[in-house]
């Protein structure tokens, strides 16, 4: 009798550890888990270890770390009746709390997919209304839009739109081949003009320059002339007062001086000194001894 109990001790310990082994589940930290039983709600996992109930029970396990999502390039009309191609991607995360991995699971099926059919027809809504320069220099302002309404509209899914980019906007090609063209006249203009004001400042200060050197001029010959004058004023101060009634004297004294200057030639007798031909000259009688 004692083999027969032995053995079914032994076999009930065999099926008691392989039952533990084939329930046991480790949940990543990067997961979480929802254990179903009998395919109803029982219980939220947590990281770690946990076991389950096999053929009972069953663990789903959801990521919580941010995720990215495509959506997919689809053709726009815009507001100016013009066909664009946009592209957009979502980043987003399930809340890692029980309530929100929850309605992850049961409020929304596929996740993913959801976001991206949401994110197409909003892009639709936003960017129909807009022409398609306006789009194309208010990519800000369309994130935003897409990003607030992507929060508002997945209240109940459990999750956390973190952003909302466009990839692209691209315009048919006969249109870009324009706008590029646009872009270019526009730069050249600015080429232009950025040349013209460096040119006219060029010009301003040669202007500038000209005219100090035209004051410098100007204040030379105010000067040579006050000099001039203050020299003609001293000597018709020393003529009323060294030449009183000797104007003539004066006079020949002046032909001599400026004939002196000019290097006029003078002819001086064997006889005589050039200090006493000078006073001859000038009409100058020596002094009595």
């Amino acid at each position: 009798m004692e083999s027969p109990l032995k053995e079914l001790i032994v076999v009930a310990f065999a099926a008691f550890v392989f039952i533990f082994l084939i329930g046991m589940r480790i949940v990543r930290p990067t997961r979480r888990g929802l254990v179903e039983r009998l395919g109803r709600y029982h219980r939220f996992a947590n990281p770690g270890f946990n076991w389950i109930i096999p053929m009972i029970d069953k663990l789903y396990q959801v990521n919580v770390t941010e995720q990215l999502v495509n959506a997919d390039p689809q053709e726009i009309i815009t507001n100016d009746n013009l066909n664009a191609m946009v592209d957009a991607q979502i980043y987003y995360r399930v809340k890692p709390d029980e309530e929100s991995v929850k309605n992850s699971q049961y409020n929304v099926n596929n996740v993913n997919y959801q976001i991206v059919n949401l994110a197409r027809s909003t892009l639709r809504n936003i960017i129909g209304t807009m022409s398609l320069k306006s789009a194309n220099s208010e990519r800000g302002r369309i994130n935003t839009d897409l990003h607030e309404i992507l929060i508002k509209e997945t209240t109940h899914w459990g999750i956390d739109i973190v952003r909302a980019e466009l990839k692209e906007i691209d315009p048919p090609k006969d249109v870009q081949d324009t706008m590029n063209k646009i872009v270019k006249a526009e730069n050249e203009k600015i080429a232009a003009i950025d040349f013209a004001t460096a040119a006219e400042t060029t010009a301003d200060g040669v202007k500038r320059a000209a005219i100090k050197q035209a004051e410098g001029v100007r204040q030379a010959r105010i000067l040579q002339a006050q000099g001039e004058a203050e020299a003609i004023q001293l000597v018709n101060e020393a003529a009323d007062k060294f030449f009183v009634g000797n104007s003539q004297l004066l006079k020949r004294l002046e032909t001599v001086q400026f004939a002196l200057q000019n290097n006029a030639k003078i002819v001086v007798p064997a006889n005589q000194s050039i200090v006493n031909l000078i006073g001859d000259l000038a009409g100058i009688v020596p002094a009595a001894k």
